[in-house]
């Protein structure tokens, strides 16, 4: 693993955002839903495709608050364009558990 400075942590924004939409993504080469995300007035609503579906069912995602990187380049996923990363941490059965907020809060706000 490699030491990064400060100023490496600031240049990512990891952001709070809430689900609006997840889909199932049949064209992904792995499984995979594409989410539509609220990051708030300041970032918008973008999408991205997650391979999230081991532990997470589509209904269960609407309204969860997830924390992601929004200044990533966007990316083609097949169809979709997917123009965040969505975080979690990937378990040793290659299943991933979603990076949320323990409580609510403002969708937009940046983890420091």
């Amino acid at each position: 693993m490699e030491d990064i400075n400060w100023s490496d942590f600031e240049k990512i924004h990891l952001v709070t955002g809430a689900i609006i939409s997840a889909k199932e993504f049949p064209k992904a080469k792995k499984p995979a839903y594409i989410l539509e995300i609220d990051f708030g007035k300041d970032i918008g609503i973008k999408k991205s495709s997650a391979q999230i579906t081991d532990l997470y069912k589509p209904e269960e995602l609407v309204g969860k608050q997830i924390i992601a990187i929004v200044n990533f380049p966007a990316k083609q996923i097949g169809p979709v364009m997917s123009e965040c990363l969505v975080t979690g941490f990937v378990q040793e059965d290659s299943s991933v558990v979603l990076a949320v907020p323990d409580r609510k809060i403002k969708n937009g706000l940046r983890l420091s």
